[in-house]
């Protein structure tokens, strides 16, 4: 176990950079998937807080490819022998705008690998720092910390943790229909080939989960698409969410918000059917 642990560690510090176009199409195609009218977009544009996500894309060869759908283990993430893998949350600095027409570069380093043992077996956290740049600055636009969990199989004696009442008043709340129309366009536009989020045998059968799992992202953003529908103007300095609990396609969820005191501060929230809080996130603005 402990030359497991030293091997992950190793990877701390690992880097790569990835260059990229903020071509129009992709925003276009996410305008039409959240329900939005069509509207123009031309050089200049900036991108809406998290839209980064359709750039930069995963393009691993079809021969790299591992069974649950995702890139084999190894290359720039650590190989953590877990079979499960799940996005935990992130934290974002929005320090510039990103628009359509910059040539961008996202330097990517694993910041940490932590092993646990939790309820539910073994864990393995891993957390990556993205920054990126638009045309050649010194100083990144965005600063992203992205936190991945690794966890066992499931088993039959596995202790479920206990679920949280998301909060029971909001100012803002939307109902989203996660179909399977929805995840695979999702899918689709972040080049996701996670099998949980598209291929129900897989994921009843394999991973043990009951349905779909809606792409942890994908509830993140429409946390952001709600405060931008409610706040148009809004200059976001400062976004962090953490994943609770999956939130699965069987249901229809909810995505909410309520502003803070301070008068600078969003609290944002998704909840299932049953109410169960599923992410929690703040918003903080300039």
């Amino acid at each position: 176990m402990d030359a497991q642990k030293d091997q992950l560690q190793s990877w701390i510090g690992r880097s790569e950079t990835i260059e990229d176009t903020v071509n129009p199409t992709p925003v276009v195609a996410l305008t039409a998937t959240l329900d939005h009218p069509a509207t123009p977009v031309i050089a200049g544009t900036a991108l809406a807080p998290l839209w980064h996500w359709l750039y930069f894309l995963p393009m691993h060869r079809q021969s790299e490819i591992g069974a649950d759908g995702h890139a084999k283990r190894g290359g720039f993430l650590p190989p953590v022998p877990l079979p499960r893998r799940m996005w935990a949350g992130s934290q974002f600095e929005f320090r510039s705008p990103i628009r359509v027409g910059d040539r961008v570069a996202r330097t990517s380093t694993i910041d940490e690998v932590t092993t646990k043992e939790g309820r539910t077996g073994k864990l393995v956290f891993v957390k990556a720092r993205h920054e990126v740049r638009c045309n050649d600055a010194a100083e990144p636009a965005l600063v992203e910390f992205h936190d991945i969990v690794y966890r066992e199989a499931q088993r039959p004696d596995d202790i479920v943790p206990p679920p949280q009442a998301a909060p029971p008043e909001a100012a803002w709340r939307r109902r989203i229909v996660p179909d399977d129309v929805l995840l695979f366009r999702y899918s689709a536009l972040t080049f996701n080939g996670h099998r949980i989020h598209y291929d129900r045998q897989y994921v009843t059968q394999v991973e043990g989960y009951p349905g779909l799992i809606v792409h942890g992202p994908l509830i993140a953003t429409f946390l952001m698409d709600l405060l931008r529908r409610q706040m148009p103007e809004a200059d976001v300095a400062s976004f962090r969410f953490k994943a609770v609990r999956p939130t699965f396609d069987l249901n229809a969820f909810h995505v909410s918000g309520q502003p803070l005191a301070d008068g600078k501060s969003i609290h944002l929230w998704a909840s299932d059917h049953e109410g169960w809080l599923t992410m929690d996130a703040t918003a903080v603005l300039r």
